[in-house]
């Protein structure tokens, strides 16, 4: 038998047993050895802070299969796939569980070089992609990333990868504005984002950034943004709020001529020719290979599965003290 978590109703945490599906035409199945918790979006669901009638409401209904970040062994392989073997090591976006089935073109190969605790970061990574494809930042352009949390952390990677002249990083939790700079930053400011305007300003000038990239999925901080921004700059709405209600345009929009654009996990899903988002995985791949992308530091604890409950408690209520959450499977 295999294992998994499950969150059965709201704040309740539970490993539990079950029975893996058979392995088609086009699929592989992976032994799972590690999965990254998305503290975010599972704290969201967990504890469904989130308003009736929005995406959340809609998506999720328990009980809930969390997590979409593993990497694993391919351990075999069905009919008609291609470009995969057994004993391959590969990431694919699957939730907390010991074994994974699923279709082989929706796992990237893990490329030699990369630690295999290290390789579930390319599921962030990707949603931070989206946000940098958004923004839309130029190759010496100010960019403000609010949050330096997980989602927070790849978007100032994209942006110092991008060649960006300045990436400024705003958090209250100051332990992690020293990940910001291993990868990164060029600046942090240590402060609630109600609070950072003159010490943003001292980084980028007193225009304001060109770029400000909200991570936190915290409704609050959007009237903020608007009023960091430089003249005719861009909003980048990344973090994905469970309360939308609570976010409130102001002035700033209409007077100084603002962008706000969203960016969401699915943006990657063309009508047709989509490639299961290997070849965004390769890219980071390949950045964090050739030194360009620095996961250093950013996990900072590891759980057996049976520790389940004790992972998310520890997420939920010590945020200053984690960063990158990791279930070890490799016993199961």
């Amino acid at each position: 038998m295999a294992h998994r978590v499950m969150f059965p109703e709201p704040g309740r945490v539970e490993l539990r047993e079950f029975e893996p599906e058979p392995v088609g035409a086009g699929d592989v199945a992976v032994r799972t050895h590690y999965t990254l918790l998305s503290s975010g979006t599972e704290l969201i669901v967990l504890n469904k802070r989130y308003e009736p009638g929005t995406h959340w409401d809609r998506i999720f209904t328990f009980p809930v299969r969390p997590g979409y970040a593993a990497v694993g062994e391919v351990v075999e392989v069905g009919g008609d796939v291609e470009g995969l073997a057994v004993g391959d090591l590969v990431v694919l976006r699957g939730g907390h569980a010991s074994l994974h089935v699923a279709p082989a073109h929706k796992c990237t190969r893990v490329p030699a070089g990369i630690e295999p605790r290290d390789a579930p970061w390319f599921a962030l990574a990707k949603i931070a992609l989206m946000g940098a494809r958004a923004a839309q930042h130029a190759l010496g352009q100010t960019v403000l990333v609010i949050g330096a949390g997980p989602i927070g952390q790849m978007a100032v990677r994209w942006a110092a990868a991008a060649g960006a002249g300045a990436v400024v990083v705003v958090d209250s939790v100051a332990p992690r504005l020293e990940l910001a700079r291993r990868g990164g930053a060029t600046a942090v400011v240590a402060s609630p984002i109600a609070e950072a305007s003159d010490e943003v300003r001292r980084a980028v000038g007193e225009d304001g950034p060109d770029v400000v990239i909200d991570s936190t999925g915290n409704a609050q901080v959007f009237s903020s943004a608007l009023a960091l921004v430089r003249a005719h700059g861009r909003v980048v709405v990344l973090g994905d709020t469970g309360s939308p209600s609570s976010q409130h345009l102001t002035s700033d929009v209409i007077i100084r001529g603002l962008t706000i654009v969203g960016a969401h996990d699915s943006h990657s899903v063309p009508p047709a020719g989509w490639d299961g988002d290997r070849s965004l995985h390769s890219l980071f791949f390949h950045l964090v290979r050739t030194g360009r992308f620095s996961l250093d530091g950013l996990t900072t604890n590891t759980f057996d599965p049976h520790e389940c409950e004790q992972a998310y408690q520890l997420a939920d209520e010590r945020r200053g003290d984690t960063l990158g959450i990791l279930f070890d499977w490799t016993a199961r």
